[in-house]
């Protein structure tokens, strides 16, 4: 019953998306040519039509791709309106640029564009409304997805605190299966109402949507039995690992010619095309920095020159890709230092080493601009976890769990962490959180967020000592 009401919810979906772009080049054509009045009628509404005709079934494909139309009862709303973003973004570029390629000129670029935002704003509100009236309808009862769990577990403990925390999921607890050797009645407050032995009659008297298997690491032998009932009845099966708190990281299914290994931490980066990509762009961007940089960069080394004797340009050793040292380039900021001064200490709020010109040039980010050599040499990316010198990471790696992990991709001159408020003098934990985050998520739109995000509030840096 809920695979069908999934299955014509997602088609009165399409259905609604189709009608949300027809009123939204509605209201942008009426915006355009009768509230916009600047005297031009030369084109027609079917010449206006002819691109929202074409660009639906583009539409559709994205949303298909970017999953916006698998059940929604679990999905976080951010990730269901990023995607409908990305989605207008993208057709917005793809029928320009057809619309340039094939010369198409009868159009109105203006209500094009208004278009493209009213089409963006209706498509999120409908499906806002959507999951309002759904929430609504399974609080009453509704709709709802009847779970059978098995075993008694910390796993499925955790399972019911989530269902009971999340009630517009709309998951409603059955019962309990346990092993024939457990005796208790009640398990987190639902009833034990049988064992495993019994599973499958149990499950050809009661109607159960999906079965939850949250067995433990000594009850793995009755596995392959509650498997076998499960398929034999048809209802869906899901299991909860019972080492997933051994798991920090969303694991990544990997297939040895038919043999199922679980990576335990899935790295995007590793993908040769996301690679490629990603280093494609930091090299034009790092080009572009220079570029437009070039004057700050001779003002900056004629004021390090003139501000102490030394060199200008400031190499440290620092931990990058796979845990191989490299030098990081900056402009010198403090006083020539001895080596051992170098290796091991940080910088304080009112160290005497510091130059008057290199203060500012911290607080600034102005003394990282020459890492963008870094970036052109392979050392580092634009976007990415910040590395550290190689005595702090021999400490840290022992102190700090998953510290190690932030090497499997490049060092950034920039990161999640950074633009988060974990610089300088922050908590390191909190710093490798926010990396693995990024690493694990990574997105050419999430290095494109965090670059915009560290123009407008990531040069000035108040922990930058």
């Amino acid at each position: 019953m809920i695979r069908e009401n999934q299955k014509y919810l997602n088609r009165l979906q399409v259905f609604l998306d189709l009608m949300v772009i027809l009123i939204s080049f509605l209201i942008a054509y009426y915006i355009r040519f009768y509230q916009m009045d600047d005297g031009i009628h030369a084109l027609t509404f079917q010449q206006n039509l002819r691109p929202i005709l074409l660009s639906m079934p583009l539409y559709l494909i994205f949303y298909n791709i970017f999953d916006i139309y698998s059940t929604r009862r679990t999905k976080p709303l951010h990730v269901e309106l990023s995607a409908i973003a990305k989605t207008n973004i993208l057709c917005a570029i793809f029928i320009m640029v057809g619309l340039f390629i094939f010369k198409i000129v009868d159009y109105s670029r203006k209500s094009l564009v208004l278009f493209f935002i009213i089409n963006t704003i209706l498509t999120m509100s409908s499906r806002l409304v959507i999951r309002l009236i759904l929430k609504k309808y399974r609080r009453k009862g509704y709709n709802l997805k009847h779970c059978l769990i098995i075993g008694a577990t910390d796993s499925s403990a955790l399972f019911i605190d989530k269902v009971k925390k999340n009630k517009h999921w709309g998951y409603n607890i059955v019962g309990i299966i346990t092993s024939p050797f457990n005796h208790h009645k009640k398990f987190k407050g639902h009833p034990i109402i049988g064992n495993t032995i019994e599973l499958e009659k149990i499950l050809s008297e009661k109607a159960i949507d999906i079965v939850i298997i949250g067995v433990s690491g000594a009850d793995l032998s009755e596995l392959r039995h509650i498997l076998q009932a499960c398929e034999k009845s048809g209802v869906k099966t899901q299991i909860i690992p019972y080492y997933h708190k051994y798991i920090p990281a969303k694991p990544y299914m990997d297939d040895l010619d038919g043999l199922p290994v679980i990576d335990i931490r899935h790295v995007p980066l590793d993908n040769v095309f996301k690679n490629f990509f990603k280093r494609s762009f930091d090299i034009i961007f790092a080009l572009v920095a220079l570029i437009i940089t070039t004057p700050v960069l001779l003002f900056a080394a004629i004021m390090t020159k003139l501000s102490s004797p030394g060199p200008i340009i400031y190499k440290q050793e620092r931990v990058g890709l796979n845990r191989k040292n490299f030098n990081m380039y900056k402009f010198r900021s403090m006083r020539v230092q001895t080596t051992e001064e170098e290796r091991d200490k940080w910088t304080t709020q009112n160290d005497p080493r510091k130059t008057k010109w290199g203060s500012f040039m911290r607080k600034t980010s102005i003394d990282e601009l020459p890492q963008f050599f870094n970036v052109l040499k392979g050392d580092m990316s634009v976007v990415g976890p910040r590395p550290e010198r190689p005595y702090f990471v021999d400490q840290f790696k022992e102190t700090i769990p998953r510290y190690m992990i932030k090497h499997q991709v490049r060092p950034g001159i920039t990161g999640w962490a950074q633009v988060c408020g974990y610089r300088g003098d922050t908590s390191i934990k909190k710093r490798i959180e926010h990396d693995l985050y990024y690493i694990e998520n990574w997105t050419f739109s999430f290095d494109l967020k965090i670059i915009i995000l560290t123009i407008f509030k990531g040069f000035i840096n108040k922990n930058a000592y």
